[in-house]
């Protein structure tokens, strides 16, 4: 039994030198150490030595078991060692090398103008509420004068969803239900996306984004409307400019006007841009109908107010001379980097 464990000895210390990974280290200590190993076979033999003999042979099977896990334990932190610096020359990093810019995105033309827009208006006093795309088709039409079968919801008609609830066709329904909710006074802006089933073109698409406004108190007149949207013109398209209004019509307000501005690129000569007319229309206003306050719980007798509502595309298109709708949402990285 001396001459097998000697030999069990000189083999592991063989084979355990020449292994390459950790597996295999792992296998020959199996080979060597396990249950069913090599060393395990020749102690299960030991029954069959005599008295003096076993305390000999044990205490060599012993030596040679810490010989093998003291080979194993040295074997495996070179393995492991080799493998670090593998990684690290594999990971090799040249500090000196010029770094990788990362590319950082802008505002998108359309969130630039919005967030100059809400400036000027919070400036004003205004508050700004949002609303649900998805509205009832009450909110939308009945609650603004416009009931069903009324000629004004054949050029608004939308996506319905079902034969109560649509898309919006624009942000009024924020201002309806902000003032069944609150008690005037009420001065708000109500910025977001709407739908109508528009062909799309270079001036049209079926979806834009509106911004509309609301203004609900005693003794609000036409003036303060007027005083209002011709301050907001100041503020963003610069002191020069001009604006004029013109009689209109809107189921929701009475009297309505829509409020043009100097064509910014001839200066009221006529261009292509204005079609030769020299003004340039931004939005439709009005005082709030009566029967919009009735509905929406507002005594019209003690309360008055204004609206108005502009289209953030057009007002972006007029300010950075952009002659196609479609590229705000094409996501050309060219067309973006201009801004």
């Amino acid at each position: 039994m001396q001459k097998q464990l000697k030999e069990i000895r000189m083999l592991a210390e063989k084979e355990i030198a020449g292994s390459k990974s950790e597996q295999e280290i792992e296998t020959l200590r199996i080979k060597y150490l396990g249950k069913k190993g090599c060393l395990t076979d020749v102690l299960k033999q030991m029954a069959k030595l005599s008295a003096e003999e076993r305390p000999l042979i044990g205490k060599m099977a012993n030596q040679v078991r810490t010989f093998i896990e003291e080979m194993i334990e040295k074997r495996n932190r070179g393995i492991k060692k080799i493998t670090q610096e593998e990684r690290l020359r594999a990971e090799k990093i040249d500090v000196t090398l010029p770094g990788k810019c990362r590319k950082l995105g802008t505002k998108h033309p359309i969130t630039t103008v919005l967030e100059e827009i809400e400036e000027v208006f919070i400036g004003m006093g205004f508050n700004i509420v949002e609303g649900p795309e998805i509205e009832l088709d009450y909110y939308n039409f009945e609650a603004l004068n416009i009931p069903k079968n009324h000629p004004a919801r054949d050029e608004k008609d939308t996506f319905y969803i079902t034969d109560t609830m649509l898309l919006r066709t624009e942000t009024s329904t924020v201002q309806v239900r902000t003032m069944e909710k609150a008690s005037p006074p009420i001065r708000i802006i109500s910025p977001g996306r709407v739908y109508r089933v528009d062909e799309v073109d270079a001036t049209h698409s079926p979806i834009f984004h509106q911004i509309e406004g609301l203004v609900v108190d005693k003794n609000v007149t036409f003036a303060d409307l007027k005083g209002t949207l011709e301050k907001f013109v100041e503020k963003f398209y610069g002191a020069s400019a001009a604006v004029r209004f013109r009689p209109h019509y809107f189921p929701f307000t009475e009297p309505s006007a829509e409020m043009d501005i100097r064509c910014f690129h001839c200066q009221g000569s006529g261009c292509k841009i204005c079609k030769g007319e020299g003004w340039i229309e931004i939005l439709g206003c009005g005082m709030v109908h009566r029967k919009v306050f009735e509905n929406c719980k507002i005594n019209p007798q003690i309360y008055s107010g204004f609206a108005f509502a502009l289209g953030l595309e057009r007002l972006v298109m007029y300010k950075y001379s952009i002659k196609d709708i479609r590229f705000f949402y094409e996501n050309d990285v060219r067309f973006l980097k201009q801004f």
